[in-house]
């Protein structure tokens, strides 16, 4: 399985549809939410520092994520809208994306924050670097830069 990590610069262009259905499934409606707040504006990772990544097998976008400015100040990002495909994780594929985030996070941000309530990506998190931190009603997991 060959995957390549990608930087979205126009999430017009890409065909997020299996995401969305497959995320909405398991009840997460934040992919969709990351799609409608990209097409009214809301949302297009386009301020300083922020990116919008998407990891694909050939032709076939199997996992999406992106970090944003964080409220908490300027020297604090949020991994945002993260998600990958059912059938592809456990692979290495959301580390490896998470990985392509980081490095370009270091320099711009002192830290990254998320929020989740799955215990799945808890363990995820947790197994990226990530450690347990409920600062906010907002994070649950911060990773140091």
């Amino acid at each position: 399985m060959a995957i390549e990590v990608r930087r979205i610069s126009d999430l017009k262009e890409v065909d997020v549809s299996k995401l969305i259905e497959e995320s909405e499934k398991e009840g997460y409606r934040f992919v969709s939410r990351l799609a409608s707040e990209y097409e009214d504006g809301t949302n297009r990772f386009s301020e300083q520092g922020e990116v919008l990544y998407g990891a694909w097998e050939a032709e076939e976008l199997v996992a999406i994520g992106g970090l944003n400015r964080d409220i908490l100040g300027s020297d604090s990002a949020r991994l945002h809208r993260f998600y990958t495909l059912p059938d592809y994780r456990r692979k290495g594929i959301g580390s490896e994306l998470f990985k392509v985030i980081l490095v370009g996070a270091k320099g711009q941000f002192n830290e990254i924050t998320t929020k989740t309530e799955s215990t799945k990506a808890d363990a995820f998190y947790r197994a990226n670097g990530f450690i347990f931190d409920r600062r906010s009603p907002d994070t649950t997991h911060v990773i140091g830069l």
